[in-house]
């Protein structure tokens, strides 16, 4: 029979707990674009996913480089990809790039002019194109390994959009999670969230990299950039 030391027992013991400790999935969304289908609206509308789980390491790291920016004098009170300076997306950019090992990012694309009239309306065209994007990164997971799966978008007004915010996700959790499985919906405010300032600035990323074939974004968070879902890749018709 083996003799374990005081130091193995400790690491084992310390193993065995991290081992039952229950796991929980983070969903955070963003968006980018506009509901204005027509010529002078956006030519995109994305909808992006990172998902992770913890710990969050990153967040570390962005406080310390908020406070930086204070003390040079900045009165920067969040990141925001489309508000920031270049300077200050060059060192957010490469937080984030060092902190992608367990980050997963989806983005479903819809190019507008092919959007079909009668799907324009935003209480029908948000649920299904969230539920498309929330059922292609959930069936990634085996989600009977969690105990909880979390959703986190930045703070919607109580209007018909947020209605139907909520709609899409619990209908597409309720079909996609495990019996009894668990899951919550939180709508923060993005300043109260690194993790959806993150999702903020990968969407961007992603957006530039769409609407104007801007890459250098892009490239330092591609390697956690699962899927781009040009949801109407095969469409020919042109609404307008």
């Amino acid at each position: 029979m083996g003799i374990c030391s005081g130091s193995d027992a400790v690491t084992k013991s310390v193993a065995d707990i991290e081992e039952k400790k229950p796991r929980f999935l983070y969903l955070f969304l963003d968006e980018a674009g506009n509901f204005d289908f027509s010529p002078t609206g956006t030519r995109f509308f994305l909808l992006t996913c990172t998902a992770k789980e913890r710990p969050f390491n990153a967040c570390h790291d962005l406080t310390e480089l908020r406070y930086d920016l204070v003390e040079q004098g900045a009165t920067i009170e969040y990141f925001h990809a489309a508000e920031d300076l270049q300077a200050v997306r060059n060192s957010v950019f490469a937080l984030i790039a060092k902190h992608l090992d367990g980050m997963r990012i989806d983005s479903l694309i819809v190019e507008k002019r092919k959007t079909a009239p009668a799907l324009t309306v935003p209480e029908k065209f948000y649920p299904k194109m969230l539920g498309y994007l929330l059922g292609y990164v959930l069936n990634g997971y085996d989600l009977s390994h969690y105990a909880e799966v979390i959703v986190f978008t930045d703070r919607i007004p109580v209007t018909r959009k947020r209605e139907a915010v909520m709609k899409a996700i619990k209908v597409t959790l309720a079909e996609m999670l495990p019996k009894r499985a668990r899951y919550r919906i939180l709508h923060h405010d993005s300043k109260s969230n690194f993790d959806l300032q993150i999702a903020d600035y990968c969407n961007w990323a992603i957006y530039r990299k769409w609407d104007r074939g801007d890459l250098r974004s892009y490239a330092l968070i591609q390697n956690a950039v699962q899927s781009e879902l040009d949801i109407f890749r095969s469409g020919t018709k042109n609404y307008y």
